[in-house]
């Protein structure tokens, strides 16, 4: 919660949600460095803002598509994006693929193991070679990897496509990472597999048309259904 001060335009930082043993223990720092417990915050607010615009990410994220024409829109958004960051543009997936094609008409780095073959029986080494070759080409450059690989996996066997999708969380690549997936090829999919699936990526997206949405997921219990 910020408050704006009329005469200086300063703005205070007040923070709520501290249980008492936080509190105290802040206020008994701030009385020893003889300063105020909003400083003491705003100290770490800002060393973690400055760390986040230093840090190399590596994300890793997924989207929900229905078509290749809504996937396409979006392409030509991201593709503008990632040539004004300076990331390394890339794509791993089916060659017959529309979205693939438009991304190869663009210039983006074929990513894909040829002959292209997501139902070989060691697919999880198949995968890591793909993400190797990737980012061999983007030689220390920021990737952008479009993966519609991991969809054509899932539709022979969604277990292992977590499985695959865990695999990368312990060594991802600097950048991002989307991971799509077609919702004709989850449908079929209990509950728990998709839970798992969405809780192996930082955000999911869900595009419609041309309209991009996030979906926010968190744990609750029961009473929260009574609850406005």
């Amino acid at each position: 919660m910020a408050r704006t001060d009329s005469i200086h335009m300063t703005k205070n930082l007040i923070v709520r949600g501290f249980d008492d043993k936080v509190h105290a223990e802040l206020g008994e720092l701030a009385r020893r460095k003889g300063v105020s417990i909003n400083s003491i915050v705003k100290d770490a607010v800002d060393g973690w803002l400055q760390q986040q615009q230093t840090a190399v990410p590596k994300k890793h994220h997924l989207i929900l598509y229905d078509n290749d024409d809504s996937m396409i829109a979006l392409l030509k958004s991201m593709d503008g994006l990632a040539k004004d960051s300076g990331w390394f543009r890339s794509y791993a997936g089916p060659p017959s693929s529309r979205s693939l094609q438009y991304l190869n008409n663009l210039g983006w780095f074929e990513g894909t193991i040829l002959p292209y073959n997501p139902d070989q029986q060691n697919i999880l080494k198949y995968c890591g070679a793909t993400m190797e070759k990737i980012a061999k080409g983007a030689n220390n450059k920021q990737v952008c990897c479009m993966d519609f690989l991991i969809n054509d996996v899932a539709k022979s066997s969604l277990k292992q496509a977590i499985h695959i999708e865990h695999a990368y969380d312990e060594n991802r690549i600097s950048g991002y990472m989307f991971c799509t997936y077609k919702t004709e090829t989850l449908l079929g999919a209990d509950m728990s597999s998709i839970i798992d699936l969405f809780e192996h990526h930082d955000q999911v997206f869900i595009i419609r048309d041309s309209d991009v949405y996030k979906l926010h997921m968190t744990r609750e219990s029961v009473h929260k259904f009574f609850l406005s």
